[in-house]
């Protein structure tokens, strides 16, 4: 494990640069994927096939088709920006399908007359969302979300052998590869650095659960 101990700069700035990418790419697609679930539910039908769409679309293609449309379609439009930023886009686009579907789950699970019953004291579909049916369904959909967002750290390596650099997957190519260090010792320093980003959230999540169990 002298790979590991000799490069623990290495392996903590690598380290900061995933966890930066999973937090973006995590707010980000809790932000868009609530968004679609909210087209999703919606009582306008363009709303509703546009939703409808995405998820299809998006949940269907694989994560590396989205990453090379986003990286190298992007530019033909004439936008341009770094690896780092059309890498976590494209994380925050395949991410927020399942994100919706999530949160979609937990909509449905609120019973029907609550809807029924805020349309009733004249509330908007806006109002019977936000203050009545999210509320709920957020609680209901912590354990699904959870496992979502879990999935996305760990996709999120993909960044790195996709050519966003300094992240633990780009530090575990460039010690094994160009300075010739074993490759089993690096790339278990690298997964360390990723049970070190997954199991924390796994427990804040778990907290959650019990927090909103306690609630309810």
């Amino acid at each position: 494990m002298d790979a590991v101990f000799d490069n623990l700069d290495l392996f903590w700035s690598g380290y900061l640069r995933s966890l930066g990418i999973c937090l973006w790419a995590m707010a980000g697609s809790l932000v868009l994927g609530t968004l679609i679930a909210a087209c999703r539910v919606s009582p306008v039908p363009a709303l509703r096939w546009f939703g409808t769409s995405w998820v299809t679309l998006v949940r269907n293609c694989p994560l590396t088709v989205v990453l090379f449309m986003i990286a190298f379609g992007i530019p033909e439009l004439g936008i341009n920006a770094s690896y780092y930023v059309f890498g976590v886009a494209a994380l925050v686009l395949y991410t927020s399908a399942f994100v919706c579907e999530a949160i979609r789950s937990g909509i449905n699970a609120v019973p029907v007359g609550q809807a029924e019953a805020a349309r009733a004291i004249g509330l908007t579909f806006t109002q019977n969302l936000s203050q009545v049916i999210m509320p709920q369904a957020l609680r209901t959909c912590i354990p699904p979300l959870g496992s979502v967002i879990i999935a996305m750290f760990k996709n999120s390596a993909v960044l790195g052998a996709f050519g966003v650099a300094g992240d633990l997957w780009g530090v575990g190519k460039r010690l094994s590869s160009a300075q010739g260090y074993d490759a089993l010792p690096v790339f278990i320093g690298v997964a360390i650095g990723y049970l070190c980003i997954t199991l924390p959230a796994a427990a804040v999540l778990a907290y959650l659960e019990r927090k909103v169990a306690i609630a309810r």
